[in-house]
């Protein structure tokens, strides 16, 4: 059975394999209404054949998946009338400017806002008679935006929106999702940026090999690595493991690389200690680093590798 919450998104057992490359494999996710859900992992971790899935555009091997309620079998034309998407790439017409981009994607849809309107949302009023081949990547992106939301979807789907987007252009787009949401639409994002995902997600799935392996708000998923802080050291030689777990206030340690990453309470306390246990043993420290726990650290600590590895 399905929750009895109401859902914006829900899907059991979802599975899609591409020869012997399982890219999803038995995934469950519930998004409520209102919802901005994060879904993140490395590349190849099954997070866009997951999106691709549930906006209709990939069929499953196997599993259900209910959109606002509806299935994609009996209620396409519906469903499309009430996703707005952005896809990993959008290939737009660079012949074409911006104002009759917005225009023909508006007459796809039953209602929506007024383009112009949309397009000065979008901060793009200046490029509006500008052709999509001239524009910059960020206003490439917003445009990908609004034509995702020129038909007043109930919900947005972004599959990494912000990749190889400069700082300004990233705070940009971030803006139009958190507007989104105040006029309570739901948001289903994938990213590999943990920084996006803390900044905008109620809650994030990491995923990896298609497989969910942590689900939460992004504080929850932080706390469990059970400290506060993380340090990054490497060593020739490298200082032994046990060495390492037996630090005072140590509360694991993970092979990162050449290096090792700590987690500890204080680094007031920790890093001290760490320097003399390198001294005691006659290694020589190549490298040292600390930072705040954060969901990228989560994921290397679950599983021995960073979110941007290919």
């Amino acid at each position: 059975m399905w929750p009895a919450m109401t859902q914006a998104i829900a899907c059991r057992d979802l599975k899609k394999y591409y020869a012997d490359v399982k890219a999803v494999d038995g995934l469950d996710l519930f998004i409520d209404n209102g919802e901005c859900f994060g879904l993140l992992g490395p590349n190849g971790a099954g997070k866009t054949t997951t999106i691709e899935i549930l906006e209709g555009l990939t069929v499953p091997d196997s599993g259900d998946v209910e959109v606002l309620g509806l299935t994609w079998k009996g209620n396409e034309r519906e469903l499309r009338q009430r996703i707005g998407i952005s896809l990993q790439e959008t290939q737009l017409s660079d012949k074409l400017t911006v104002h009759e981009t917005v225009h023909l994607f508006r007459s796809f849809y039953r209602s929506g806002p007024a383009p112009d309107d949309l397009i000065r949302d979008l901060s793009l009023d200046e490029k509006s008679n500008a052709r999509v081949g001239k524009l910059s990547g960020g206003q490439k992106q917003r445009l990908a935006a609004a034509c995702a939301l020129v038909g007043d979807p109930d919900i947005l789907f972004l599959d990494e929106p912000t990749t190889g987007l400069d700082p300004q252009s990233r705070l940009q787009l971030w803006e139009v999702v958190q507007r989104f949401r105040t006029k309570g639409g739901t948001v289903l994002l994938t990213t590999h940026y943990m920084e996006e995902a803390e900044r905008l997600c109620d809650r994030v799935a990491i995923v990896d090999h298609g497989h969910l392996i942590a689900l939460g708000t992004p504080q929850e998923l932080i706390a469990k690595l059970e400290a506060r802080n993380i340090i990054e050291f490497s060593s020739d030689p490298p200082l032994p493991e046990e060495t390492l777990r037996n630090l005072p206030g140590c509360h694991g340690c993970t092979p990162h690389g050449n290096a090792y990453q700590l987690r500890v309470d204080s680094l007031a306390e920790s890093v001290p200690q760490l320097l003399a246990a390198v001294e005691k043993t006659g290694a020589k420290l190549l490298t040292l680093s600390t930072h705040e726990a954060t969901l990228e650290d989560l994921f290397v600590s679950l599983t021995g590798r960073e979110l941007r590895d290919v």
